[in-house]
C-alpha cells in the first residue's frame, strides 16, 4: 500500500519528499490519494505492452544491425539514412537509442575528450563570516563608454554587506585592499572564510591572491563562463539597481557614487527585511538578534491560530531559523538540491496526519536528456 509505506517511512523520520521521491512521487499527490480505499497507488498508465512495440525479436535485430561491423561506426541518423537507401526500415533513429541505452551500449567513441560536466564548489555557511562572496559591478558616469566600479562583499549567510567601494578602474591591489579591511572590521584572522567571486582579472589576480592567503583566506572561484555561480552577488547588484532612488542619470563622480553607496549599504543591512532570511535585516542575522525576533513572531502566530483554529488548514506560517545556507550546492541522491539559497523549506506539511492541501503542478518542461552515443558525420 502506497500511503501505508510513506507513512512508515516518515514515522521512522524520513522527510515526506525523500519517501515520495523514492516511489516516484510528489508530495502532494500522496496527499491527494489519502482518501483512497486501502492506500493503493493511484497512478493510471499502460498496463500492457503497446501493439505497436517490436517484438523482442526485432529487437534483437535491431541491435544486431547496429553492431555490425557496417553500421558499428555510425549514429542511428546515418543508419537509417544509409538503411533507406538501402530500400530498408528497421526502425526509427529514437527507437534505436532507446534500444542502445536500454542494452547499455551507448558510450563515447572517437579521439575527442569526452564531455565531462563540472560542478562548482559547494560551501555551507553555518554562521556569520564563514563564506563570503564578491564582485564588481558598473556604474554610469558622464562619459558615454566610461564606467565607475562598485567592489561589494557580502556576506553569503547573513546577507550582510561587509564592504563597498566605488574606484575608477579595476585592479586586484583595490579589491585585496578591500578584503583586507573587512577582515579587519569583522574580526578575522587566519579563520579559514571562504571568499567566492567569479574568474575576473581582479578577483585571480596574484596581489590578491597573496593576501588572502596572508589572511587565511580560502577562494573560490566560478566555473568559466557560468554567469550564476555567483547568485548572492548577482541578486544583491539587481536589488541595488531596481532600488526606486537609484538614479536615472549617470554619477557624476567617483565620490557622488560614493556617497549614493553608502546610503544604500545603510538601508540594506539595517533597514531591507530580507526575503531569503525569514525577513529579518541582515544585521539582525548577522549579530544574533533575528533568533528572538523569529521566536517571538512564532508564538504570535500559535496564539493566533490557538484563538482561531479554522483559519488554518495545516502549519502556521515558517518562522524557524535558517541553520545553513548553501551556496552552489551539489545535486542531492534523491535528485534534488539541497536548501535553496536562504534554506526556506519545500515543504510543512504536517505529518504523519497528511493533511491535503491545494495540488501542485508538477514541471513537465525538463529537458530530456541528450543521448550520448558520437556522432560520425
Amino acid at each position: 500500500m502506497t500511503i501505508a509505506l510513506v507513512k512508515e517511512a516518515v514515522a521512522a523520520g524520513a522527510r515526506l519528499e525523500s519517501a515520495c521521491n523514492e516511489l516516484g512521487l510528489d508530495a502532494r499527490t500522496i496527499q491527494r490519494w489519502q482518501g483512497i480505499a486501502d492506500g493503493e497507488d493511484g497512478r493510471r498508465g499502460p498496463t500492457e505492452r503497446p501493439a505497436n512495440a517490436l517484438t523482442r525479436a526485432e529487437e534483437d535485430d535491431v541491435i544486431t544491425l547496429l553492431t555490425s561491423a557496417e553500421f558499428v561506426d555510425l549514429s542511428p541518423h546515418q543508419v537509417v539514412a544509409k538503411l533507406a537507401d538501402m530500400k530498408i526500415y528497421k526502425a526509427s533513429e529514437r527507437t534505436m537509442y532507446r534500444l542502445l541505452k536500454r542494452r547499455k551500449l551507448q558510450a563515447h567513441r572517437g579521439k575527442s575528450r569526452a564531455r565531462t560536466v563540472l560542478r562548482p564548489t559547494e560551501h555551507r555557511a553555518t554562521g556569520p563570516r564563514s563564506v563570503w562572496s564578491w564582485d564588481i559591478t558598473y556604474l554610469r558616469s558622464p562619459i558615454k563608454g566610461v564606467f565607475w566600479l562598485l567592489y561589494m562583499v557580502v556576506d553569503v549567510w547573513s546577507r550582510k554587506v561587509v564592504a563597498a567601494q566605488v574606484y575608477d578602474r579595476e585592479s586586484d591591489e583595490l579589491a585585496a585592499e578591500l578584503i583586507r579591511q573587512a577582515c579587519e572590521r569583522e574580526g578575522i584572522d587566519r579563520s579559514g572564510l571562504v571568499v567566492h567571486s567569479d574568474n575576473g582579472p581582479a578577483m585571480k589576480g596574484k596581489t590578491l591572491l597573496a593576501a588572502m592567503q596572508t589572511l587565511g583566506i580560502v577562494p573560490s572561484f566560478s566555473r568559466p563562463h557560468v554567469s550564476d555561480d555567483n547568485p548572492f552577488s548577482e541578486a544583491l547588484f539587481r536589488t541595488l539597481k531596481y532600488r526606486p532612488d537609484y538614479p536615472d542619470g549617470p554619477f557624476i563622480s567617483v565620490e557622488a557614487a560614493q556617497a549614493w553607496v553608502v546610503d544604500f549599504v545603510a538601508w540594506y543591512n539595517e533597514d531591507h527585511q530580507h526575503s531569503g532570511i525569514r525577513f529579518v535585516t541582515p544585521s539582525q542575522r548577522h549579530d544574533g538578534s533575528d533568533v528572538a525576533i523569529l521566536e517571538n513572531r512564532a508564538l504570535v502566530y500559535a496564539a493566533a491560530r490557538a484563538r482561531t483554529p479554522g483559519r488554518w488548514a495545516r502549519n502556521t506560517r515558517n518562522w524557524s531559523h535558517i541553520d545553513v545556507v548553501e551556496l552552489n550546492p551539489a545535486p542531492r541522491a534523491n535528485g534534488g538540491h539541497g536548501p535553496r539559497p536562504g534554506g526556506a523549506a519545500p515543504c510543512e506539511t504536517a505529518l504523519p496526519g497528511l493533511t491535503p492541501t491545494t495540488p501542485r503542478r508538477r514541471n513537465l518542461s525538463a529537458r530530456s536528456q541528450q543521448s550520448t552515443r558520437s556522432h560520425a558525420l
